[in-house]
């Protein structure tokens, strides 16, 4: 809920959009519902933040399809393309969408400061790396 809250404000402050993405396997170890009500609690905090969210599935589609039957948009699979692409053809039905992007994100689990880290990352990702 800290990170979450951290990376909305953050984003609310500097009028930008940011995705907020679960830690890798999520899915399998707090689960879609928790992970979709940490990212709405989180989002009544800050209402103006412009944000998507994705659940991170590990190498797991069911959990993907799971996920998409609990409302949450965006999922990541670590299957490769052949099977992000037919979950992508499904998300589309639904309105969501499958993450295939890798990199360019910033870790807030071993952060002293999430706020600060998140203000940083969103106003200048190169400080941080």
């Amino acid at each position: 809920m800290e990170h979450a809250e951290a990376a909305l404000g953050a984003a609310a402050a500097l009028d930008v959009d940011v995705t907020l993405i679960s830690p890798p396997a999520a899915a399998s170890t707090m689960g879609a519902t928790v992970f979709r009500d940490i990212v709405a609690k989180a989002a009544e905090s800050y209402p103006q933040a412009r944000h998507k969210s994705i659940l991170d599935c590990g190498d797991e589609p069911g959990m993907a399809m799971g996920a998409f039957r609990h409302g949450i948009k965006g999922v990541r699979i670590s299957n490769g393309p052949v099977l992000s692409n037919k979950l992508s053809d499904i998300a589309k039905q639904r309105g969501g969408f499958v993450y295939t992007a890798q990199g360019d994100e910033l870790d807030l689990h071993e952060m002293k400061d999430p706020s600060a880290a998140c203000l940083a990352w969103l106003t200048n990702p190169e400080k941080l790396n």
